[in-house]
């Protein structure tokens, strides 16, 4: 409610107010959209429209950790096809999903603009470089044994 209060109700507002929920949240929840929906006066439909025009909005709360394969053309000519298939494989799961543990989502993006260092991939902010199916592997099982052992 201080969100709705620093912006007010007009519907002007509503990208920004969309962001500062995903921001907070960490995705844009039904339960979000609705109350945005009563206090703006849009419908949910309406809300769901804009946001899902932007690439940026997602409404699947994300895993712990994301993960997010380039696919621009220096890591698609150096092998992000094998890169992503093997995150896939190692997680069992697509980009735009998240394992049914709730601790990995894996996204694509366009390009994250090292291409000197690709093909690239990034987990939480941290910067994977020069990566090939092994390292790939390599990383993943660390992270998740890390992980384990953290508990």
């Amino acid at each position: 409610s201080e969100l709705l209060n620093k912006y007010g109700s007009d519907r002007k507002n509503l990208i920004p107010i969309l962001q500062e929920v995903q921001e907070k949240e960490g995705y844009l929840s039904a339960e979000s959209i609705s109350e945005l929906s009563s206090y703006l006066g849009i419908s949910e439909n309406d809300i769901y429209s804009v946001a899902s025009f932007y690439s940026q909005f997602r409404f699947i709360k994300p895993g712990l950790h994301t993960i997010r394969v380039c696919q621009g053309t220096a890591c698609h000519v150096r092998g992000a096809a094998r890169v992503l298939e093997t995150v896939e494989r190692e997680l069992k799961i697509k980009p735009g999903q998240t394992t049914p543990d709730g601790k990995y989502s894996l996204e694509t993006v366009a390009c994250i603009g090292a291409c000197a260092l690709a093909p690239t991939m990034i987990i939480d902010s941290e910067v994977q470089r020069n990566m090939t199916p092994q390292k790939v592997t390599d990383l993943l099982n660390k992270k998740i044994k890390a992980a384990d052992d953290a508990r």
